[in-house]
């Protein structure tokens, strides 16, 4: 039952404005609603004129449904405002237009405000910088700039901030390494915000030097900062660094952060440590919806599916409703462990949760498809897809057909990738793969003649491995390292035992005969200079092929070491002769 408000008289309106702004506080929208029918109903809104300290209060429920997540009853409060509108009015309308991620309506009243002849200030600019960022126009981007110094705000930390995020969203990172280097004053959202720009873009050398940085001049970073920085450390593999910082974050007590935790969650689980990622994630005093879709990450990725269904039951006996991202998980562990129907009921059930299924999640139900050996399924769900099918799609299509040698639906897969535009060289070598591995040999050339036609290049396999904070690197072949005889020596007393074992080497998935590849001389590194015990831990920029995949599992039977390596699809944990992906990657 709703509890009734104690409502001052109205002829009070300081004591009127000062419940609502409580009411704001709680974001409680029924008393918001019985104050706004209590004014409606007294007469003292709608305002006739802008003087009137009611219209002040006409501004406040601006705010306070944008507070409630309401924003078009926030325009609609902001449309029943006298004229001319006040210049606060015009910023909260912005803020919560924009804060609601409705950049095309906020541009639109921006520019109504502009025509009003109601100039910005700096509460307006950031507002439009958010909403240019959402859409990332750079030449808006630039407009923008260039109105905000013109204006008495245009050098404050504030506007500069949002201009350089809104720089950084539109990929522009050199205009906003420029407004970061002139800026007078600088804050922690500053810094983060370059530091997360780089990041994103791939930039992980810039992001890290930036950081130490921001520690070098004593910058209070927060969770927003480490869990990026944490992030970086985590696609990279970089297990040495990324312990250091959950060292830090405990000693500045953001540990805590449920930002932070799902952070440390994927480093671990992407370093191989999955019981690390499960013992944060069951220490973290907090968690979002974002903290469980990481941990739920974190096992698909490792193939634990059973652990994946426990967790998802457990989220949402813990109130959490799965969104977007929930299923694409859901849907990644049915593929990686072969389980088609309870793939496709968690398919079926996005509709009642109201999650209309993306192109991900379409790529992921042709994988799994594809996995269990229904290639004619999997070409018939993509050709029944309401959306057009992405690259990943028609991909693990493509991948399919090679595990399960039918070159006819490879050819036409890989067809229609390049009809896509696809400048995926992996692609034509899968295609190249496929024929060679059916022996047609022929086709197998013809397709890497076509990837040479089209001007791409095979990207080049590079794995490397941390151990005492050094990151070693290798090349296919390698021979530039200081241990790179020590390395050799032991690859090649391992393989006698290997081929005793009954390894045999398969070259049908390789163009070029190399004694070597990338990985396989980290591996060697690793049993050179990693503790027994202790699992040795490889990254591989591109797909494991073949023959240094199942290298590997007669690798780690023979030595009774465990391996894990993730390349550019999954990870695979390698022990005692077997492979976490069951041999589909």
């Amino acid at each position: 039952m709703q509890q009734r408000l104690r409502l001052p008289p109205v002829s009070d309106p300081r004591a009127l404005i000062s419940l609502l702004l409580s009411i704001s506080t709680t974001r409680s929208l029924s008393q918001g609603e019985q104050l706004q029918a209590h004014l409606l109903k007294s007469g003292c809104i709608p305002c006739s004129h802008r003087a009137s300290p009611y219209t002040l209060l006409s501004n406040h429920f601006i705010t306070f449904y944008s507070r409630c997540n309401l924003p078009l009853l926030s325009l609609r409060s902001f449309l029943s405002l006298p004229s001319p509108p006040s210049r606060s009015a015009w910023s909260s309308l912005l803020s919560c237009l924009s804060n609601h991620y409705l950049p095309s309506l906020t541009l639109s009243y921006f520019r109504s405000m502009l025509l009003a002849g109601v100039p910005p200030n700096d509460h307006s600019i950031p507002s439009v910088a958010r909403a240019v960022g959402c859409l990332s126009d750079s030449s808006l981007a630039r407009s923008l700039h260039g109105m905000s110094v013109k204006t008495p705000f245009g050098t404050g930390v504030y506007v500069l901030t949002s201009v350089l995020d809104m720089y950084v969203k539109c990929l522009l990172l050199e205009e906003a390494q420029k407004v970061f280097d002139e800026m007078p004053e600088r804050n922690v959202v500053s810094w983060s915000a370059l530091i997360c720009g780089y990041a994103d873009a791939g930039l992980c050398s810039s992001a890290l030097h930036l950081f130490r940085s921001a520690l070098s001049d004593r910058v209070q970073v927060n969770d927003c900062t480490l869990s990026c920085v944490i992030r970086i450390c985590a696609d990279t593999s970089l297990l040495g660094l990324g312990a250091l910082l959950h060292g830090l974050t405990v000693k500045v007590n953001l540990d805590s952060s449920p930002f932070v935790g799902s952070a440390l969650v994927s480093l671990y689980s992407k370093c191989g440590l999955l019981d690390s990622s499960y013992k944060v994630f069951d220490e973290m005093p907090e968690r979002n919806l974002s903290s469980w879709n990481s941990v739920l990450i974190a096992s698909a990725q490792h193939g634990n599916i059973g652990t994946v269904f426990k967790l998802f039951e457990a989220m949402q006996a813990a109130g959490f409703q799965p969104n977007y991202v929930t299923f694409i998980c859901l849907l990644t562990a049915c593929s990686h462990a072969g389980r088609l129907d309870e793939g496709k009921r968690y398919f079926s059930l996005m509709s009642l949760y109201g999650v209309e299924p993306g192109p991900e999640h379409y790529a992921a139900m042709v994988d799994l498809l594809g996995r269990v050996g229904r290639i004619s399924e999997a070409l018939s769900f993509i050709q029944s897809m309401p959306i057009e099918p992405i690259e990943s799609a028609w991909g693990a299509l493509l991948t399919a057909s090679r595990i399960h040698k039918d070159t006819n639906t490879a050819a036409y897969a890989a067809q229609k990738l390049f009809e896509m535009g696809s400048r995926n060289p992996g692609m034509h070598m899968l295609l190249a793969g496929t024929y060679r591995a059916a022996g047609q040999h022929l086709e197998a050339a013809q397709a890497r003649k076509a990837m040479r036609d089209s001007g791409l290049r095979k990207d080049a396999g590079l794995s490397w491995l941390e151990a005492g904070g050094v990151i070693h690197t290798f090349v296919s072949g390698e021979q530039r390292h200081d241990r790179s005889v020590e390395i050799y020596r032991v690859l090649e007393e391992v393989g006698k035992r290997m081929e005793a074992a009954g390894y045999e080497p398969d070259t049908s998935d390789v163009h070029r005969n190399v004694r070597y590849h990338s990985e396989r001389l980290a591996i060697g590194l690793g049993l050179l200079i990693v503790p027994e015990g202790v699992p040795i831990r490889v990254m591989k920029n591109i797909r494991v092929c073949n023959d240094c995949h199942t290298a590997i599992k007669y690798l780690t039977k023979c030595t009774g070491r465990v391996v894990i390596l993730r390349d550019l699809n999954r990870f695979h944990r390698f022990e005692n002769g077997t492979c976490s992906c069951g041999d589909f990657w």
